[in-house]
């Protein structure tokens, strides 16, 4: 059987902690019924999360078992990381993990390894460099993404002791179009009230500075890692503030990060539009507005918080909107060259 011929969408997996929210199901329609959830897990390639393929020919198939059988002819040039591989065997996995996340309430302060790191350390992920793309912000909620001037290890360990660890970060209001930029090695936390897409390499290596002195749903204050997070902080830093956006040839996109793990783009079109082609797989995100995928089994048209994985082996896809304007990410691993 040749590889998947049409755009791939999967079934989203939902992750429930304590800060979650609704808004998931309010503002991008998941199915999450009730209860607060906290992510949206929408491609993702983990030993115990599996993406499954929810329309067309391979309905039912998952990720994995995907890059398996097609390897190359799925995945292109892109260079995935290894994750999650028994000893003496080298298993490829999805390089990225892609989910939306409402916080209701903050996020723990967190920091991640970076590969060397990980390796250094034998875990069984890689590092986790990671951006935000904010897409809805109440009024006084709070990105903390970086540490103030000068802050080192001392100093941070004595405010974490005394409860204090919020003063020592960068903190900013954002707004809904931000898109904040994490390398491994960054202190950070969302704040509460905000609802963001997440990019990040596929790792779950997470080393929790601080938790705000709140109890977890046991009634006990959830495991800390600070010497772990110590041991990982780039001191070097400082703080982290929105990305520029750079322009792109074409007047409808722009550039928001560029880096070895991940390139994204962001496109606002108003007439059919064509990503992929290229030899390498794309992932699509839709943030605002609703449009359809020609290939889609499905038909659309589909509006924000849909995702879309195109195999490195199709060619170029074209996006529509629907009532006039579509806004979009383009995610991919290489630069913008062909």
């Amino acid at each position: 059987m040749n590889p998947p011929g049409y755009p791939l969408r999967f079934n989203p997996i939902f992750q429930r902690y304590l800060w979650g929210g609704h808004r998931l199901r309010t503002l991008l329609g998941k199915p999450t019924g009730p209860a607060a959830c906290a992510e949206s897990w929408e491609i993702c390639d983990r030993p115990n999360y599996q993406s499954i393929v929810s329309a067309g020919p391979f309905e039912g198939r998952s990720l994995h078992e995907l890059i398996e059988q097609y390897g190359p002819e799925f995945l292109g040039r892109a260079v995935p990381r290894i994750a999650g591989s028994p000893p003496g065997r080298s298993e490829i996995r999805f390089p990225l993990l892609v989910k939306f996340l409402d916080a209701a309430q903050p996020l723990s302060v967190q920091v991640h390894p970076t590969d060397e790191q990980a390796a250094q350390w034998n875990l069984p992920d890689p590092g986790k460099t990671e951006a935000w793309i904010v897409l809805a912000a109440e009024p006084g909620s709070r990105i903390y993404a970086g540490l103030r001037p000068d802050v080192g290890p001392q100093e941070l360990l004595k405010a974490i002791q005394q409860g204090t660890c919020a003063d020592l970060l960068h903190q900013f209001e954002p707004k809904p179009g931000d898109c904040v930029f994490l390398p491994a090695g960054t202190v950070h936390a969302l704040g509460g009230g905000l609802l963001v897409a997440e990019i990040q390499q596929n790792s779950d290596i997470t080393y929790r500075l601080w938790d705000w002195g709140r109890l977890g749903p046991d009634g006990k204050p959830r495991p800390l890692h600070v010497q772990e997070a110590l041991a990982v902080i780039d001191f070097q830093r400082g703080p982290v503030h929105p990305q520029v956006p750079e322009p792109l040839p074409q007047p409808e996109g722009v550039q928001l990060v560029q880096c070895p793990y991940f390139t994204i783009h962001q496109w606002v079109i108003h007439n059919t539009h064509y990503v992929g082609g290229d030899g390498r797989f794309h992932v699509l995100v839709f943030l605002s507005g609703f449009g359809t995928v020609a290939g889609d089994p499905d038909r659309g048209p589909w509006g924000p918080g849909t995702c879309w994985l195109l195999p490195a082996c199709l060619p170029p896809v074209g996006l529509s909107p629907i009532d006039g304007k579509l806004t979009f990410l383009d995610v991919f691993i290489g630069g913008t060259g062909p």
